[in-house]
């Protein structure tokens, strides 16, 4: 894990998610998505996307190494979420204390199904 802090600059804006406006907040880059990785060594998407964050998820580091060691596991707090917005992903960031910052796209399903990493 790299010890460099970065400085991500964040939008707000309106986004629709499954037909209804949702408030998110905008990434002032873009990151690669891996499509259905099992785990972190396979988060090396060649897609770039814009990122719109619908919600954020604290966690403690051991269940941030849990849920990251088995992505495709069914997460019921996924369920329904993500999905393709303009030129960009809806999703949830998966923050831990000494953890890289995770973006998922579940895309309507209850697991990791798009995940971008961040540090």
């Amino acid at each position: 894990m790299s010890s460099k802090t970065i400085h991500i600059e964040r939008y707000s804006c309106g986004v629709t998610m499954n037909g209804k406006p949702v408030n998110a907040e905008e990434l002032s880059i873009r990151l690669r998505f891996a499509r259905k990785p099992a785990d972190l060594s396979q988060i090396d998407g060649s897609d770039s996307y814009r990122v719109f964050v619908t919600e954020t998820r604290q966690m403690a580091a051991g269940e941030f190494d849990s849920f990251a060691s088995e992505l495709l596991l069914s997460r019921d707090w996924l369920a329904g979420k993500g999905g393709y917005f303009s030129d960009g992903r809806l999703c949830v960031e998966v923050v831990a204390p000494g953890r890289p910052i995770l973006y998922v796209d579940p895309s309507g399903s209850d697991y990791a199904r798009y995940v971008a990493l961040l540090g």
